[in-house]
């Protein structure tokens, strides 16, 4: 007696495995759409926060350890928790005293997001997608003056 066999329920098994190979990629791509853009908005209020620090600050030295921590808690806030920026400050038209005059702090703030559920591959470091973001501020722009 022979038995005929049929494709029966196949397209059923077929579907599901179809199904996890295209789901999965999908998902990892609107996860790290996802890391990426909080990681965006992270360094634009870290840059921010950091302008804002660095000015506020009585000189320059005091700006720079102001603006490196106001950056590292404008990242803590967006859930970049540990990650440690690097800040850069400049200075027109007096570069070497930036807390003079008329001058127009520029700080640029870098930083690095790590793509989720990627391992490192052949012992390289884990992929990962730069962000950078400047906000430039006027001297005097954050004082208050007092009226006399």
């Amino acid at each position: 007696m022979s038995r005929r066999r049929d494709d029966c329920g196949n397209a059923l098994v077929e579907l599901c495995w179809l199904g996890i190979l295209l789901v999965l990629p999908v998902v990892w791509i609107v996860m790290s759409v996802f890391q990426v853009q909080r990681g965006a908005f992270g360094i634009t209020a870290a840059a921010r926060a950091a302008a804002r620090a660095y000015s506020l600050a009585p000189d320059d030295a005091t700006g720079l350890a102001r603006a490196r921590t106001a950056a590292r808690l404008a990242l803590d806030d967006q859930g970049a928790h540990g990650v440690t920026p690097a800040v850069a400050v400049t200075c027109t038209p007096y570069p070497r005293d930036c807390h003079q005059g008329t001058s127009v702090i520029t700080v640029s703030v870098r930083s690095r997001v790590v793509l989720p559920l990627m391992p490192s591959v052949l012992g390289g470091n884990r992929p990962s997608f730069a962000l950078e973001a400047t906000q430039t501020v006027p001297i005097g722009q954050f004082r208050e003056v007092s009226g006399g």
